[in-house]
């Protein structure tokens, strides 16, 4: 796994002059449907939440090939029931992320518009919180930082840019909740606009 970082940053730093001259920086926003995927019979996941973005992009490419990292500020929320038997009446929870995401896409351009996308992204818990009836939920354990993986489509009209994206979760946003251990990834579909400031 080392050596694969290393040749991949390697790839990167010889890439980024060859890139530079088509360089690009942008602001982007976007909502996200997200759904909490637990891997546990006690905790039974709603339906999918609301959340949204707002960040920076920078995309910088060359024959048709391109990289584009982002710095986005990342809202997402997911609604579950426990129960701790089938029996049991469940007990409803509320858990809220707020969280520092950083994407790094790489992709190529079909017919100079449309961009096909995927990469790695990494998410570092900023302030996320668990929530029942009876206020905020103090012995829940939120991961620090977390890898998942985006792939989607992306359109480009002048300065603005369309992408739409599936997220999936690599690494457990909990490790347990009470006494219970958990294996909670996040799952979202992603929609953003950016505009290109230069």
């Amino acid at each position: 796994m080392k050596k694969f970082s290393a040749l991949f940053t390697l790839f990167l730093i010889c890439a980024i002059p060859a890139f530079s001259q088509n360089f690009g920086l942008g602001i982007k926003a976007g909502l996200s449907s997200t759904e909490v995927d637990f891997k546990s019979e006690e905790f039974i996941p709603s339906d999918s939440q609301l959340g949204y973005h707002v960040g920076l992009f920078a995309r910088f490419g060359g024959a048709g090939f391109f990289v584009q990292p982002e710095f986005l500020f990342t809202q997402t929320s997911g609604e579950f029931i426990f129960r701790s038997n089938p029996q049991a009446q469940g007990e409803k929870f509320e858990a809220n992320f707020n969280r520092l995401d950083i994407p790094l896409m790489l992709g190529f351009r079909v017919l100079k518009v449309l961009r096909v996308q995927a990469g790695p992204i990494a998410s570092l818990n900023i302030d996320s919180n668990l929530k029942n009836a009876g206020g905020t939920v103090q012995d829940a354990e939120f991961s620090n930082a977390t890898l998942g993986y985006q792939a989607g489509l992306g359109v480009d009209i002048g300065n603005l840019s369309i992408d739409g994206k599936y997220e999936g979760g690599l690494s457990k946003f909990t490790d347990n909740i009470s006494s219970f251990q958990t294996d909670n990834r996040i799952n979202q579909w992603v929609l953003s606009v950016g505009f290109r400031l230069f």
